[in-house]
């Protein structure tokens, strides 16, 4: 496991981005899986900017996300589709219709989460996975559990998953209460794993994840058992983690760094 560790979370979001973009820039047909919520946003932004610049070519790119929210449409501004569409799809060339995110709308569980899981293997499998972290500890929407969740399913949202993503609603009574999510054993199965991490309420659980044993009950420990895992957090979300305990790399890019500049 690697962790960089930078200064805040514009930092953080770059030098993620920067991973992200050596993986498309070196594999340009790969397969990303991508995640939503508020970290990854800069990431993004940064992805669209050299994409802009003309650092980046996304045409070949074929995405998987984590999740969605169960009973909310694509088009429903609140839904990991729209998230997706706005905050990356919509300004950058990635066909569409490579771009893949549960279908909210089945209301028949086990076939949703089966055709998911259908997708992921047609596909090729993930090359890169891209995750949050959850107060928690949940990736994905893989809560607190008794046991690691293998695959695709449906899943009851805890009362403090509900109340982190209340913000994003008008009211407490709008947040779903269930979600579609890739299991833990279909985010293990990346290839390569990358986790954002920002800020100092997720000093404590990210502590955890590292250093912590593995349990389900706090599922992101798992994340010890990939073989190339990579969290990319700022100061403040590293706060309560020990010196010594992991591999630690300063950020040594300059701020102006192009992800071309990564192939030299």
């Amino acid at each position: 496991m690697k962790i960089y560790k930078t200064k805040n979370y514009d930092e953080m979001s770059k030098r993620a981005a920067h991973i992200i973009a050596s993986q498309v820039i070196l594999n340009p047909d790969c397969v990303l899986g991508l995640a939503t919520g508020s970290t990854p946003v800069g990431t993004y932004k940064n992805l669209i900017e050299w994409y802009q610049n003309g650092d980046l070519d996304f045409s070949q790119i074929t995405s998987c996300n984590l999740d969605e929210y169960r009973g909310l449409s694509g088009d429903n501004d609140q839904s990991y589709r729209y998230f997706m569409n706005h905050n990356l799809f919509d300004h950058v060339n990635i066909r569409k219709e490579c771009t893949y995110v549960p279908d909210g709308l089945d209301k028949d569980s086990d076939a949703a989460c089966k055709a998911y899981e259908e997708i992921i293997e047609k596909v090729g499998g993930i090359d890169l996975q891209l995750l949050g972290l959850g107060h928690n500890g949940h990736i994905g929407f893989n809560e607190p559990a008794d046991e690691f969740p293998k695959t695709t399913h449906c899943v009851d949202l805890t009362e403090s998953t509900i109340q982190a993503n209340k913000r994003f609603f008008e009211n407490e009574a709008d947040v779903p209460r269930q979600a579609y999510t890739m299991g833990i054993g279909t985010i293990m199965s990346a290839k390569k794993i990358l986790v954002v991490v920002s800020g100092e309420d997720k000093a404590e659980i990210l502590n955890k994840v590292i250093n912590g044993p593995i349990t389900p009950q706090v599922p992101a420990s798992i994340l010890q058992l990939h073989p190339d895992v990579t969290i990319v957090a700022d100061e403040a979300a590293c706060a309560e983690i020990k010196v010594g305990t992991y591999n630690y790399f300063k950020d040594i890019e300059k701020d102006n760094l192009c992800p071309c500049s990564l192939l030299k």
